[in-house]
């Protein structure tokens, strides 16, 4: 299928999302964006817009001063419009506003990993052994830390598979418009994280059942994200190590969505191996990930700089084919989809 976003058929445009990447443009916008939300301003004036200042000040108890700066960097950033003294949100940031929680978790992520590319940024490009060890990124995603059942593995657990359940939200919706899933029956997502895909594809789906096979804690969290579904009773959780534990059998499709970038290219393809074990004859094997940076044919965002940290990590498609080649796949095909950097969608099939 061309990469060709015209062909999108769906009661909501799968790449509508992208737009909230236009109100993160820089670290000042972000900034007063996440303050507005954690005051509550954005919210009171998308309650009773057409708005005052006066009656901003006065619900927020905010002096005038302070006030009028966020107003006007909110104004430059184009979330809100002043006219005659009423304040409103632009049709723009309505439509934005509609991904909130994707908007409010870029911001977040942004801003809890800046210091590792402002303070970092040589370290990263000179000795980038040394920047593992001191970036803050990779000690929110510590994955040592999902193992032991501690109220404090817990908390620093849900703070990043609420991050990435988001993105997944989202981007898993551009995969399915780029891919039949309504052929499968028993789905495996190695990696699966909070099962968000897992979740999306049995909506979608209503025949399948998915497991997910991730990290234990991740597993307890997931259960808790997908219970309240009515998709809930199709979705189970296998806890292991996908390097190291024996996977489940007899799938007819997997996937690794953003996963096998977290690992070194000796155990990406041994990951590709084992997967295709555990695939049943004539089954697919897919693969969702983050293709290389290229900064000379965008303009970076300030919500792109978490990704910009793993510019090493991001591969072409070309070593996933070779594996894919070398384990016994026939039918491989790749897609490149543009999002708000390119990812691109490998598939493959299981000889019989």
């Amino acid at each position: 299928m061309p990469n060709d976003k015209t062909h999108i058929s769906d009661e909501i445009n799968v790449y509508d999302y992208l737009c909230v990447d236009a109100f993160i443009k820089s670290v000042v916008d972000a900034r007063a964006l996440g303050t507005a939300f954690e005051l509550g301003v954005i919210d009171y004036i998308v309650e009773h817009q057409p708005c005052a200042f006066d009656r901003l000040k006065t619900k927020f108890d905010i002096d005038g001063r302070g006030l009028r700066l966020l107003l006007d960097l909110l104004t430059a950033n184009r979330a809100i419009e002043k006219s005659h003294g009423k304040i409103t949100l632009t049709r723009q940031f309505e439509k934005a506003i509609q991904y909130r929680d994707l908007l409010e978790v870029k911001i977040e992520f942004a801003n809890l990993v800046v210091s590792d590319f402002t303070d970092l940024f040589t370290v990263l490009i000179q000795r980038p052994d040394q920047f593992h060890h001191h970036a803050r990124v990779f000690n929110l995603f510590d994955y040592n830390k999902c193992f032991d059942p501690s109220p404090e593995n817990y908390e620093r657990t849900r703070r990043w598979v609420r991050i990435t359940t988001s993105l997944t939200k989202y981007e898993s919706r551009a995969c399915m418009a780029h891919h039949d899933f309504g052929r499968y029956h028993r789905i495996l997502d190695i990696g699966g994280n909070s099962g968000e895909f897992a979740l999306q594809i049995c909506r979608k789906t209503p025949g399948a059942t998915a497991t997910v096979f991730d990290l234990p804690l991740v597993c307890d969290i997931g259960i808790e994200h997908v219970r309240p579904e009515i998709e809930a009773g199709r979705i189970t959780f296998v806890k292991g190590n996908a390097l190291a534990s024996r996977l489940p059998k007899g799938f007819d499709l997997i996937i690794f969505k953003s996963m096998l970038h977290d690992w070194p290219e000796k155990e990406a393809r041994q990951l590709i191996q084992k997967a295709g074990r555990s695939l049943a004859p004539g089954g697919t094997l897919l693969i969702f990930e983050r293709g290389p940076i290229e900064p000379a044919e965008m303009t970076l965002p300030y919500s792109i700089i978490p990704f910009l940290l793993f510019f090493r990590s991001f591969r072409s498609p070309k070593m996933y084919r070779e594996q894919l080649e070398k384990s016994g796949f026939k039918d491989i095909e790749v897609q490149t989809i543009d999002l708000e950097m390119p990812f691109f969608l490998i598939t493959a099939t299981k000889r019989i």
